[in-house]
C-alpha cells in the first residue's frame, strides 16, 4: 500500500517542532558520551577503555532500532513510542549520572549501575530516533525532504553545543553532587521539551496506518524478512553502513595526523576538528537550498548528491593522505574544511533519500525499515572509530613511517566511499520513479548481500 496520498503535510513550523525533539535527544546523549566519559578518565583516572565499553554497549543496544520500529508500525501511532522513549533516555542520563558520581566511592558499584544506565540509554535513544525520522518522513511533502533533514540533523547538532556549553559552565567547580543535579536538569529539560514538541503534532490520514489488526498482525520476525526481500531497501541498508563506516573511520584519527604530520598541537589540531565540522553545516546547507530551489534539475537529485558526495568524500581523503608527504606548509586547514563539506553533503542526501525510501513496499513497515537503516548506521559507527584506530596501530606496526601508516588508512576510507557511491547509484529512489510506488521488485534469495545493515 503506497504511502496516503491526501496526508496532511507538516509545515515548517512543524519540522522544526520535530528538530526540537532531536535537540532534546542531543543534549542528553553528549552528557552520557562525552561529559562522563572525560570524568571517568580525567576526574577519576579510570581507564579508557571503561567509557568506550559503556559507549560500546549503548550502540550495540541500537541493534534493537527494527523492533522499536515494528512496535509503532503495529500500533498505528508514533507519538507514544517518541515520548516514552524521551522518558527512557531521561531517566536513562540521570542514572549514568549518578553511576558516574559515586565511581569514586565504591568503583564496582558506579560500574554496575552505568552499565544499567548506558543501556536503557540505548533503548530510549532507539525507540524515540527512530520513530521521530519515521514520523518525519511520513509527514513532510517530498519537495521539502532535503531541507526538512537539514534542519534535523542541524538542530540536532546544536543540542550537542548548547549542552555543552551550558553544562560545562555549570559543572564548575566539578562534585558528584552538582554533575548529577545538571544531568537531571538537562534530562528533566529535555522531556518537557519533547512534551511540547510532540502535542498534537502527529496527523492522522484518513485510513489506519497499523499493518494489522491485533489477530492478523506479522510477527516481528515475519515482518523483518519482508523488509529485507525488498530490494531498495536492502541495498540501502548495505549503502548505509559501508558509508557511514568510512565516514566515521576517520573521527578518531584525524587530530593525531594533524599532529604527527603536520607538527599541530592539541588545541591547533581541536580547532581543525571544529574546521572540518563547520565544513559539514556548508554541506548541509547546499544540499537542502539544491533539493529544494532545483528538485526538477539534476542539481536538486538526492541521488545525485549522495553519489556525488561520496566521490567527492573519497577524492578529498585522497588528498588528505597524500599531503603528510609534504608536511608542514600543506594547506590541511583547506582539505579538511572541504572534507566537511563533503561528507556532509553525502550524509544529508542520503538521509533525505532515507526519508523517501522508508514510505515504499508492500507493507506498511516504514518502522521497520527506518529502524533497520538506523541500526546499520548505529553499528557502522560504533564499528568505524574502532576499526580506524586499529587500523593505524596495525598499519603502524608493519610500517617504518607513521606518514605512510596513515595515508595508507585515509585511502582505505576512500575506497569504502567509493563502494558507497557504487551501491547507492543502484538504488531507485522515489523521486526517480513516480509511476509505480507502491511495491518493491522481489528478488531471488541469496542476491546482492546477505547480512549488513546501513546508514
Amino acid at each position: 500500500m503506497a504511502m496516503q496520498s491526501n496526508m496532511n503535510y507538516l509545515s515548517w513550523f512543524g519540522i522544526f517542532r520535530l528538530g526540537l525533539i532531536q535537540t532534546s535527544l542531543g543534549a542528553i546523549v553528549v552528557l552520557t558520551t562525552s561529559t562522563l566519559n572525560r570524568i571517568m578518565v580525567v576526574e577519576y583516572a579510570l581507564p579508557a577503555m571503561l567509557p568506550g565499553a559503556l559507549v560500546g554497549l549503548y550502540y550495540a543496544i541500537q541493534m534493537l532500532r527494527p523492533r522499536f520500529g515494528y512496535g509503532s508500525d503495529v500500533g498505528g501511532r508514533l507519538t507514544p513510542w517518541i515520548i516514552g522513549g524521551m522518558a527512557t533516555l531521561a531517566i536513562g542520563g540521570t542514572f549514568a549520572a549518578y553511576g558516574t558520581g559515586i565511581m569514586q566511592e565504591n568503583t564496582a558499584l558506579g560500574i554496575a549501575a552505568s552499565l544499567i544506565a548506558f543501556f536503557v540509554i540505548g533503548v530510549g535513544v532507539g525507540a524515540s530516533g527512530t520513530s521521530v525520522l519515521v514520523l518525519l518522513a511520513k509527514q513532510v511533502a517530498a519537495k521539502r525532504r532535503a531541507a526538512a533533514a537539514s534542519i534535523v540533523w542541524f538542530m540536532m547538532i546544536m543540542g550537542f553545543a548548547l549542552t555543552a556549553g551550558l553544562a560545562g559552565h555549570f559543572l564548575d567547580p566539578f562534585s558528584p553532587q552538582r554533575l548529577l543535579l545538571v544531568s537531571a536538569s538537562v534530562s528533566m529539560a529535555a522531556f518537557l521539551i519533547t512534551l511540547l514538541a510532540i502535542y498534537k503534532l502527529e496527523k492522522n490520514s484518513t485510513e489506519s496506518t497499523k499493518i494489522g489488526n491485533k489477530d492478523s498482525k506479522p510477527p516481528f520476525i515475519t515482518a523483518l524478512k519482508t523488509v529485507w526481500v525488498e530490494p531498495e531497501a536492502r541495498r540501502f541498508t548495505i549503502f548505509i553502513f559501508i558509508s557511514m563506516l568510512a565516514y566515521s573511520a576517520q573521527d578518531l584519527i584525524l587530530e593525531p595526523y594533524a599532529g604527527i604530520a603536520f607538527a599541530m598541537t592539541p588545541g591547533e589540531s581541536t580547532q581543525l576538528a571544529g574546521l572540518q565540522h563547520s565544513g559539514v553545516l556548508v554541506g548541509m546547507i547546499l544540499v537542502a537550498i539544491a533539493c529544494t530551489w532545483f528538485r526538477k534539475y539534476k542539481l536538486g537529485s538526492l541521488k545525485n548528491w549522495t553519489v556525488g558526495g561520496c566521490v567527492a568524500s573519497a577524492i578529498v581523503l585522497f588528498i588528505l593522505a597524500s599531503g603528510g608527504f609534504v608536511g608542514e606548509g600543506w594547506p590541511i586547514h583547506i582539505v579538511v574544511f572541504c572534507l566537511g563539506i563533503t561528507t556532509g553533503a553525502f550524509a544529508v542526501a542520503a538521509i533525505g533519500s532515507m526519508m523517501a525510501l522508508v514510505g515504499r513496499g508492500k507493507e506498511r513497515h516504514e518502522g521497520i525499515r527506518m529502524g533497520l537503516w538506523g541500526a546499520s548506521q548505529a553499528i557502522a559507527f560504533g564499528l568505524g572509530g574502532f576499526i580506524g584506530t586499529v587500523a593505524i596501530d596495525f598499519t603502524r606496526l608493519i610500517l617504518d613511517s607513521p606518514i605512510t601508516a596513515y595515508a595508507v588508512v585515509f585511502c582505505c576510507e576512500g575506497i569504502l566511499f567509493l563502494i558507497a557511491a557504487l551501491v547507492a547509484s543502484t538504488i531507485n529512489s522515489t523521486e526517480e520513479n513516480k509511476s509505480d510506488t507502491s511495491t518493491f521488485t522481489p528478488v531471488p534469495e541469496g542476491s546482492v548481500i546477505e547480512a549488513i545493515h546501513g546508514r
